[in-house]
């Protein structure tokens, strides 16, 4: 053992990487948000500060969850990738998502995507780290026609988010 580690316990080592409140969120932005940039990280909802962001970027980055490469597009700007390591998080993500759902006060709107995780399992969970890895490794896999799985979770954020508007405007209007 290491006077790096606490202990060699693998829960402990994975938390060692992970375990602060922000990591896990940004690579949920990343994953389920399609966010490869600072500056689109910096906008999570849960209003991560620039220092912290750029100190889990680069953590992240030295333990080999995630890549950074300048951006073609832009000369001041990186393009930051998930690893397969990273990738391989999807499952626990889908399995944090439903015990979230099923234990806390979560809102319709914010929990259908882990809703549509569990529901869909382990063969969604699949497909969508086959999409991951043609983005972010450039791995060629056969993808399935029609949208993706991160284009169908967000088309099932957006319906809840429009159901909820037009519920309100209802009841705003009294009909």
């Amino acid at each position: 053992m290491t006077d790096d580690h606490r202990s060699a316990c693998p829960i402990n080592l994975s938390l060692e990487v992970f375990g602060d409140k922000w990591t896990l969120l940004i690579i949920r932005d990343m994953i389920f948000g399609g966010k490869r940039h600072f500056r689109e990280l910096l906008r999570s909802q849960e209003g991560i500060s620039s220092n912290i962001l750029a100190d889990r970027l680069k953590t992240l980055v030295e333990t080999g969850m995630l890549t950074k490469r300048d951006d073609p597009s832009h000369k001041q700007k990186a393009i930051y990738s998930l690893t397969e390591k990273t990738i391989a998080l999807v499952p626990i993500m889908a399995h944090l998502g439903a015990w979230g759902r099923r234990y806390l006060p979560v809102s319709e709107e914010l929990s259908i995507r882990a809703r549509l995780m569990e529901e869909g399992g382990p063969e969604l969970w699949e497909r969508f780290m086959d999409e991951l890895r043609a983005e972010h490794l450039g791995t060629a896999v056969a993808i399935p026609e029609g949208p993706s799985v991160r284009e169908t979770l967000q088309a099932a954020y957006e319906e809840v988010i429009a159901r909820k508007a037009k519920k309100g405007e209802l009841a705003a209007t009294g009909s």
